[in-house]
């Protein structure tokens, strides 16, 4: 009788944690009740890491503001650098360091350094934009060199490691922004920008 109540009581457990996960049909409404398994099931956390980068290059990166009005009597400049962050996911995009693997191929970046220098900043005249309205786009280049240690190590066949001292790299980041203009600011000619 004890054991048939524990085995029991195991069971419901089982069922109760199982439900409370949101993988079983009434609790997940994501998916169809044809596609539901009884049991989680684990992301991978390479595809996580690629989710969780391309959420936060759309978040902080990937985006055009749109600011207030140029104000008058000043040449507009533009307040927002390339971060150290933002660079960095640039040159890995460039020229990737990850996905080596441990013990047979591994490359890394050492004694990182970088130089961001702005190359030109300029105002587009006003125009209409879809679903904006009349705005100015705001153009920022930077020229960012990063110089760097590239350490290879490759281990199989024959280990070995290789180290490059004086590597460097150029990055060419945009920062493009619009500004509000009134409507009144808009000449009856002007073109209006096409959504791509």
């Amino acid at each position: 009788m004890k054991k048939s109540s524990s085995l029991l009581a195991g069971c419901m457990l089982a069922i109760g944690v199982a439900s409370s996960t949101g993988c079983m049909f009434p609790l997940n409404t994501v998916t169809m009740p044809s596609l539901v398994l009884p049991w989680p099931m684990p992301v991978s956390p390479y595809h996580q890491d690629r989710m969780e980068d391309a959420y936060w290059n759309k978040e902080r990166y990937e985006r055009v503001p749109i600011l207030g009005p140029v104000t008058s009597g000043g040449v507009p400049k533009a307040l927002d650098p390339p971060t150290p962050d933002e660079v960095m996911r640039a040159l890995e995009k460039a020229s990737s360091v990850e996905g080596g693997v441990p013990l047979l191929w591994e490359r890394q970046r050492n004694k990182v350094r970088m130089v961001i220098e702005p190359i030109a900043d300029y105002v587009d005249p006003p125009r209409v934009y879809p679903m904006i309205g009349p705005a100015q786009l705001h153009h920022a280049h930077y020229k960012c060199t990063v110089y760097y240690e590239e350490v290879t190590r490759v281990g199989w066949p024959i280990p070995y490691t290789t180290t490059d001292e004086d590597s460097r790299e150029v990055i060419y980041i945009d920062h493009n922004h619009l500004h509000m203009v009134g409507a009144d600011c808009v000449e009856p000619g002007a073109p209006h920008a096409h959504a791509h």
